[in-house]
C-alpha cells in the first residue's frame, strides 16, 4: 500500500512517469526539476562525498520535486544498482562528457540493453560528436560560437564586446529546454512502439535553433548582422530600455504602431517628435525619448504606464519581481520549504504541477526509492567515493 507521499506525487501530466538522473551541473538538473514539477518521479542519483560544485543543496531550487540516493559509481556495484533503476524507468537525463557514461558502465548500449524502451538523454554544450565535444565548455562559449552572443547587446564603438546574459539563454533555454521536448518527444514514441533511443541535447544546437527567425530575416535582408541595429535588438528606439531620474530603468516594446502612439501620448514627445518609422531621425527620437523618461522616477513611470496597451513595463530585479502585482495574482511566485521560488510553468487545467518536495539533499531518499522502486542494491554499494566526472 502507498504512503501518503507517494500518492502525493501522483500528481501533474507526467505522474506515473519515472526518471533517473545521474547527477551533474546545470542544465541537466534544470530539465529533471521541469519534469519532476510536473508531476514525474524523478530520483537523482547522487555520488558520495558529493561534487566540490554543490553548495547549500537545502537552497537548490533546480533539486525539488526530486529524491537522492548515494550510489559510488567506481565501486563495483554501483554500475548494477543504477542499471536497476534503469530498469524500472522511463527516462535517463546524464550530463557527462562523451563517453563518460560509457566508461562508468551506464552508457546508452548498457541502459538499453536493460531496458529497451529506455529514453536516454544526454545533456552537453558541444553535442556527442564533433571536433569540440571532448573538450570543456561553458554557456558563453556555446552561444558564442551559435552566432547569438554576438546578437546581444548595444551598437557601442568599434570593438565594444557584445552583453554577456546570465545562462539562462544557453544552458536553460538551449539546453534544458530543448532535452525535455526531445525526451517528451521519445518518451510518446517509445509507448507506441517500446523501442526506447537516445536524445543529444546539445547547447550549441539549440542556441542556434532559437536564431531561426533572424536567420529567415537575415536571409530575406530585413536583419543586420551586427547587434544593436535592428528592430528587436535595441537598435530601435522605440523597443529599447531607458534609464530614469532615480536610477532605475524602463523597458519599452511599442512596436505596433496603436502602442506607439499611445506610448507617446502618455510619454508627451511632443507633436515635433520624429515620426515612428522615420529612420534616418531614430537617433534624434532615442535621444528625445531618453531626455524624458530622465524626468521622472521609475516609480512614477510604472504608475503613469501601467494598465495601459503602450507596452512599457519596469525593469526589476529577482527580488523585487516576486512582489509584482500580476506576478502575485497568478502566483508566478511561491514559498516553499522557506524559499522564495518560480511555480511550476507552464499551468495546465486538470493536472497542475506543484511542488511536492524540498531540494533533495543527497542521499536523503535512498532507502525510500529502494522500498518504491523495489532496488534493494541502492542499500548496499559502497567503498570510497571516487573523483568527480567531468561534466559538459
Amino acid at each position: 500500500m502507498g504512503t501518503d507521499e507517494d500518492a502525493a506525487a501522483q500528481q501533474g501530466p507526467l505522474a506515473g512517469m519515472r526518471v533517473v538522473e545521474l547527477a551533474g551541473i546545470g542544465p541537466g538538473p534544470f530539465a529533471a526539476m521541469l519534469l519532476g514539477d510536473l508531476g514525474a518521479d524523478v530520483v537523482r542519483v547522487d555520488r558520495p562525498g558529493g561534487s566540490p560544485l554543490d553548495a547549500a543543496p537545502e537552497s537548490d531550487v533546480t533539486n525539488r520535486n526530486k529524491r537522492s540516493v548515494l550510489v559510488d559509481l567506481k565501486h563495483p556495484d554501483g554500475p548494477g544498482a543504477v542499471l536497476d533503476l534503469v530498469a524500472r524507468a522511463d527516462v535517463l537525463i546524464e550530463g557527462y562528457r562523451p563517453g563518460v557514461a560509457e566508461r562508468l558502465g551506464v552508457g546508452p548500449a548498457e541502459c538499453l540493453a536493460r531496458n529497451p524502451g529506455l529514453v536516454y538523454g544526454r545533456m552537453t554544450g558541444w553535442g556527442q560528436d564533433g571536433p569540440l565535444a571532448p573538450h570543456a565548455g561553458h554557456d558563453i562559449g556555446y552561444l558564442a560560437v551559435s552566432g547569438v552572443l554576438g546578437m546581444i547587446g548595444p551598437a557601442g564603438e568599434p570593438g565594444a564586446p557584445p552583453s554577456v546574459p546570465a545562462n539562462l539563454l544557453g544552458d536553460y533555454a538551449g539546453g534544458s529546454l530543448y532535452l525535455v521536448v526531445g525526451v517528451l518527444a521519445a518518451v510518446l514514441r517509445a509507448r507506441a512502439t517500446g523501442a526506447g533511443q537516445v536524445v543529444d541535447a546539445a547547447i550549441v544546437d539549440g542556441a542556434a535553433h532559437l536564431s531561426s527567425l533572424f536567420h529567415g530575416m537575415l536571409h530575406a535582408g530585413t536583419w543586420h548582422d551586427r547587434r544593436g541595429t535592428n528592430l528587436l535588438d535595441g537598435g530601435c528606439p522605440f523597443y529599447a530600455v531607458y534609464a530614469t531620474s532615480d536610477g532605475g530603468h524602463m523597458a519599452v516594446g511599442a512596436l505596433e504602431p496603436a502602442f506607439y502612439a499611445r506610448f507617446a501620448e502618455l510619454l508627451e514627445l511632443g507633436e515635433d517628435a520624429p515620426a515612428q518609422h522615420d529612420l534616418p531621425r531614430w537617433g534624434e527620437l532615442r535621444d528625445r525619448i531618453a531626455r524624458r523618461f530622465a524626468t521622472r522616477t521609475r516609480a512614477e513611470w510604472t504608475s503613469l504606464f501601467e494598465g495601459t496597451d503602450a507596452c512599457v513595463a519596469p525593469v526589476l530585479s529577482l527580488r523585487e519581481a516576486t512582489a509584482h502585482p500580476h506576478l502575485t495574482a497568478r502566483g508566478t511566485f511561491t514559498g516553499h520549504a522557506g524559499i522564495t521560488q518560480p511555480a511550476p510553468a507552464p499551468r495546465f487545467s486538470a493536472t497542475p504541477g506543484s511542488l511536492r518536495r524540498p531540494p533533495a539533499v543527497p542521499g536523503a531518499d535512498t532507502g525510500s526509492v529502494a522500498r518504491d522502486w523495489d532496488v534493494p542494491a541502492l542499500l548496499s554499494p559502497g567503498g570510497p567515493a571516487g573523483t568527480p566526472e567531468e561534466h559538459r
